[in-house]
């Protein structure tokens, strides 16, 4: 191998990074010095950052990371417990998201699915939604209460990961792309991860009395599929922080707001009280989903709220 050579982050874990290089070979790595230094309100180095290595020793495929590349998009949250705005990336330089949410146990929480798909469109990352476990439902249950988002514009997948059902279709659908896996806990990711690349053995936990499933996935890992492509695998969410999602943007990250605005009567229209408003005409002629209407308007207060904490008018390297 060459002295220097370039790659895709596998994980991060405690100081080491976990590269995949060009020719397959997986090396252990630090970070350059210089590197951490970096003063920057973003995750440094994150699962899926293209970096570059310098080889330390060859034979224990110990490495040193010297670069990293400028990430072209990422899946990102805000920081919890932060006072002020750190971008936690999630999975750098995705293809495409797969949100996966359950058909019961858990019971479906539609308002943090449209949080998931809200923090794809802000990304401009591809979405689409795999509802598991139709295995306790049947399919027709788990579409009465899904099916609305697919006239939306997001591809909908019904599938066991318990059965194998559905998952030969999730297979072809993920070859030759890099799709992050993202979701509540419990939903089952780790066991749909299990099932479309046999031989992992990714840790699934078992649902707590409450509900709520057991955080299985400490950090987000990516895995090379055989059929080509990478999967990743993420922590479960049970608060995702809109990361940089202005008020005065939200309607451009709903699909069936974002077609009507152009119709409203001023053009900063926010949807919410303003005359001559086209979006809130349609909601009213039952055009728009009211419970997409209800998660519109939760996600504009609290971008209200972040807003007026003074959040977004710090500059970004943290100097405020």
């Amino acid at each position: 191998m060459a002295l220097q050579s370039e790659g895709i982050v596998l994980r991060v874990y405690s100081d080491f990074v976990e590269v995949r290089t060009e020719d397959g070979v997986r090396w252990r790595c630090k970070l350059l010095g210089k590197l951490k230094r970096r003063r920057r309100r973003t995750t440094l180095i994150a699962a899926g950052d293209r970096v570059r290595i310098r080889v330390v020793d060859a034979e224990k495929h110990e490495g040193l990371i010297v670069a990293i590349a400028p990430r072209q998009r990422a899946l990102s949250r805000r920081r919890p417990g932060t006072l002020t705005p750190v971008e936690d990336v999630i999975l750098a330089n995705p293809d495409e998201i797969m949100v996966v949410f359950a058909a019961a146990e858990p019971e479906p929480n539609l308002f943090l699915l449209d949080r998931f798909l809200v923090a794809a469109e802000a990304s401009e990352i591809p979405a689409f939604i795999v509802i598991n476990k139709i295995d306790l439902t049947g399919e027709d249950r788990a579409r009465a209460i899904f099916g609305f988002y697919e006239p939306i514009g997001y591809p909908l997948y019904y599938v066991s990961a318990k059965e194998g059902t559905g998952i030969d279709t999730l297979r072809r659908h993920l070859k030759n792309h890099i799709t992050v896996v993202a979701g509540p806990s419990g939903a089952g990711k780790s066991s749909l991860i299990n099932r479309i690349q046999p031989g992992l053995n990714l840790r699934v936990g078992e649902l707590m009395r409450v509900g709520k499933g057991k955080h299985t996935t400490r950090w987000a890992q990516l895995y090379p599929l055989d059929q080509g492509g990478f999967i990743a695998d993420t922590p479960g969410l049970r608060e995702l922080g809109l990361w940089d999602v202005r008020p005065q943007e939200l309607s451009d990250y709903f699909p069936e707001i974002r077609a009507l605005s152009p119709q409203c009567r001023f053009s900063d229209c926010t949807h919410i009280n303003e005359p001559g408003c086209a979006v809130r005409a349609a909601w009213e002629r039952g055009e728009i989903h009211p419970h997409r209407w209800a998660s519109y308007q939760q996600l504009f207060q609290e971008a209200v709220q972040v807003q007026e904490q003074g959040f977004w008018n710090q500059d970004a390297d943290g100097s405020g």
